[in-house]
């Protein structure tokens, strides 16, 4: 939780200087300056100011928005988080030595997949241990769903960002066509950079923010099934102790109810022993 806060602090103070950054270059004119001739672009003019509007108030935050879910996704998305090591003997060792009630009530605490599963499904099976087992994989299901929702984000950036480079290249060549229609039909180069450099500096950032937000989001896709997959093993070694630890408990309530049973009996006949022995008196 505090990591989550801290990177949403970071995003937040770089999207703020992005913006005053924005702001700042607006001001100055640099997004419609013409290019001087004889003066050689520095890659900061040619691959973002030359992209005008579309790359300062569209493209580069969906670049930040993307560096962050990949940055959180790490941090939490991580076996270590969701499937800690030998997870499922502890649970089982908790079953047994606190029941099915005391054992939801310290997983309750916890926050990784399998803890999660088997304080869901004590609620929902109760002592059954078949609707126990269904329910921790429905339960199990759910967190993995969740997750799945989690990286579609990342997914949806990655579809979205060429869509918007297109955009900007129509509106570079409606800014190209424009130029030559100004011009008379008989335009200079320079005036017809300008619908260029949008065209292509949109293209181009759309490209580069969509080919490592698809392949960040395969990755985690992948990564998501290993660690429920991993999960489920670990949570069926919880499961059979649990369903060990409730045999073990009900054999030990047997007997003492066949002892209640006995200690009922025999004490009618003791007393008809004991009226018997006064008449005989």
């Amino acid at each position: 939780m505090n990591k989550g806060i801290i990177l949403k602090i970071v995003f937040m103070v770089l999207l703020l200087g992005a913006v005053a950054t924005v702001i700042f270059v607006t001001m100055r004119g640099l997004t419609a300056a013409q290019p001087i001739p004889g003066k050689e672009l520095t890659l900061f003019e040619q691959f973002v100011t030359s992209g005008g509007w579309i790359v300062w108030f569209i493209l580069l935050p969906m670049s930040f928005a993307t560096v962050y879910l990949t940055v959180l996704y790490a941090m939490t998305i991580s076996r270590k988080n969701l499937v800690p090591a030998g997870i499922g003997d502890e649970i089982g060792k908790m079953a047994l030595a606190v029941g099915l009630k005391g054992l939801a009530e310290s997983l309750a605490a916890k926050d990784d997949l399998v803890s999660i599963a088997v304080a869901g499904a004590i609620k929902r099976g109760r002592d059954d241990w078949f609707r126990l087992r269904e329910a921790f994989f429905e339960s199990l299901q759910e967190q993995a769903m969740r997750l799945s929702r989690k990286v579609e984000w990342v997914n949806l950036i990655g579809n979205v960002a060429p869509m918007v480079g297109l955009f900007g290249t129509v509106v570079g060549m409606i800014q190209l066509f424009g130029a030559i229609v100004t011009a008379g039909g008989q335009p200079q180069p320079v005036q017809l950079a300008g619908g260029i450099s949008v065209a292509l500096v949109t293209t181009f950032w759309g490209l580069l923010i969509a080919i490592p937000a698809l392949a960040v989001y395969g990755i985690f896709r992948n990564q998501i099934e290993a660690i429920v997959n991993e999960a489920a093993s670990e949570g069926e070694d919880a499961l059979i102790n649990i369903r060990n630890g409730l045999e073990n408990r009900r054999r030990m309530e047997q007997p003492k109810q066949k002892q209640e049973i006995v200690s009922v009996e025999t004490k009618p006949s003791g007393e008809f022993r004991q009226s018997m022995r006064a008449q005989q008196l």
